[in-house]
């Protein structure tokens, strides 16, 4: 996995730079201190993984990863604990509390492959399996509407029928290939080919209006949809 860190901490950069050389499916390409460099280097060759710090002077990391239009899987690396919904909102592998050990950042690491393998995968894979009570119920993904975030549940709303599943939204979000389905709000993300109308704050699948929040419009804009 092609990879890059940012962070406006040279020490903490030598940490991840010395961690991941002893991951090897991890190839570190750069490390900035300069988040700005960073989004120049992104724009002309694209990466798999960045290592994020979240508190820097220019810009936060998660308004760097909210600027992004083709983003790649993340990890946030911070001091501050207060960050981690907000970042596990974003669909981020991992969070990593400075300072972290490296069976720590090998854990965040095998997970961000898992998800990357993942994805590679999907132009082939049609379908998911969802767990629900003591069943796994196979899901073809052209079946599912829209999904609904309550709490550690995630409702996946199908053609003919709901199934309830017990999971963060972040883990649903992750089951999903990439380019079929859109992050609408903080809990609810919807399939691209099942919108029937849009409108400023909500849209329509089906006949139920799901809304729309100013923090995920854009990326309605990024599907052709706005």
């Amino acid at each position: 996995m092609k990879a890059i860190a940012i962070d406006d901490e040279p020490i903490a950069l030598n940490i991840v730079r010395s961690h991941a050389a002893k991951v090897p499916f991890i190839s570190l390409k750069e490390d900035f201190t300069n988040a700005f460099k960073a989004l120049d280097f992104l724009q002309k060759e694209p990466v798999d993984l960045i290592f994020l710090d979240i508190k820097m002077p220019d810009i936060s990391g998660i308004d760097f990863f909210n600027s992004l239009n083709r983003k790649p899987l993340v990890i946030f690396t911070t001091a501050y604990s207060e960050h981690a919904v907000t970042s596990f909102e974003l669909d981020a592998v991992d969070y990593l509390l400075k300072p972290f050990s490296l069976a720590r950042f090998v854990k965040a690491c095998n997970k961000a492959y898992e998800l990357y393998n993942y994805r590679n995968s999907d132009a082939t894979k049609d379908h998911l399996f969802i767990k629900t009570g003591f069943e796994q119920i196979k899901v073809f993904f052209n079946e599912i509407r829209y999904l609904e975030a309550a709490g550690n549940y995630v409702t996946f709303a199908l053609n003919d029928k709901n199934i309830l599943s017990r999971m963060t939204f972040s883990e649903a979000a992750n089951l999903l290939p990439a380019g079929k389905f859109i992050r609408i709000h903080r809990s609810y993300i919807a399939a691209a080919d099942k919108i029937n109308k849009i409108e400023r704050h909500q849209l329509t699948i089906g006949g139920f209006k799901i809304p729309v929040s100013e923090a995920y419009a854009e990326n309605l804009n990024l599907f052709g949809k706005f």
